[in-house]
């Protein structure tokens, strides 16, 4: 049987906090662009996640909640737009014949974000994922064209999916005010304390940076 959408964001945001408690800051540099999924995200703001809590944190939750939309939309496209539905098979095909597959199989804290760090200036990459990727993709055969008329129906059909996804994410946001208060408990409980024994440790270091007998 179908699991009902309130179930299944029920569960994602059960999958969530069973996560929380094993999140720890990153210890590596941060990525200069922002992640598209995270920032403003409406889902985030559903359940109180501020642009102050931790990237890695928000993408746990909004990636996870994704999922779900994705295949809601999924199961309305199969049934009601053929051409879109035509298409993505095509693609999902194109892809599975892809020699190199890095993106495939991941964690939900891992999914979207990017192959590779970013470059520091001076010192470029021998090679990167995201380049080794396109390389495995360039290899496999175009997908065939479309006629102008085709094109036509191919974006209206496009445009009809956005519109249900964006209906099913407007459900999914009511149904998450109902988690609020676990998720801000969750985050002042596992992520705050770390932020500020990060944040204390740095002031330490500021204050006396040349103390022989400083921690």
């Amino acid at each position: 049987m179908e699991r009902s959408l309130e179930t299944q964001v029920d569960q994602a945001v059960e999958a969530w906090l069973r996560w929380v408690p094993r999140w720890e800051p990153a210890t590596h540099r941060g990525r200069v662009a922002p992640c598209r999924r995270c920032l403003g995200s409406p889902i985030l703001s559903a359940v109180g996640i501020g642009n102050d809590v931790p990237h890695g944190v928000q993408h746990g939750l909004s990636t996870r909640i994704k999922a779900i939309v994705d295949q809601v939309v999924a199961v309305y496209t199969e049934k009601n737009l053929p051409m879109l539905q035509n298409e993505l098979d095509q693609q999902a095909a194109r892809n599975r014949a892809r020699s190199y597959r890095p993106t495939e199989n991941l964690a939900p804290e891992y999914e979207g974000m990017p192959l590779d760090p970013d470059p520091i200036p001076g010192a470029p990459f021998l090679f990167t994922i995201a380049g080794m990727a396109d390389e495995a993709g360039d290899e496999l055969p175009p997908l065939p064209p479309l006629s102008e008329d085709a094109k036509a129906a191919l974006r209206q059909e496009v445009g009809l999916a956005d519109e249900y996804a964006n209906l099913v994410g407007r459900e999914i946001c009511a149904l998450l005010l109902t988690h609020r208060l676990s998720v801000q408990a969750a985050i002042s409980q596992y992520v705050e304390p770390q932020i500020e024994a990060m944040l204390s440790e740095l002031t330490q270091s500021l204050d006396s940076p040349f103390d022989p007998e400083a921690p």
